[in-house]
């Protein structure tokens, strides 16, 4: 008779660490036009992500101006607000991103020296 092996939770954890470590992060980023706090936002989620999830992550900038009906949709009440879509779970981060650590918590990243 042939036994199954059941995964120990230190088993299931290393494979939900091994998972985050290659998952595709899917972000969206509401702005209000090119304004100094909307450029630094972008300019911070950009470098953060190159220098943490470089080639797994995609980012969608959207004007509320020019597209007021997503902003609607997302509830947005507050620029710049950064969505995580994916990996789940969901998360709304607002502000200019600049601070690093808050950043890759927010998007439940660890930072590289954690």
């Amino acid at each position: 008779m042939k036994t199954k092996r059941v995964k120990t939770s230190a088993e299931e954890l290393e494979k939900a660490i091994a998972m985050r470590d290659t998952a595709k992060y899917v972000l969206c980023l509401y702005v209000t036009g090119m304004t100094p706090k909307s450029t630094r936002a972008i300019a911070n989620i950009r470098r953060i992500c190159d220098e943490h999830l470089k080639g797994r992550y995609g980012l969608k900038v959207i004007d509320i101006y020019q597209q007021p009906d997503l902003a609607k949709a997302e509830q947005i009440i507050a620029v710049p607000t950064l969505i995580k879509k994916l990996p789940l779970p969901l998360r709304k981060l607002i502000g200019d991103m600049s601070d690093t650590g808050k950043f890759l918590v927010g998007i439940d990243l660890s930072p590289k020296n954690s």
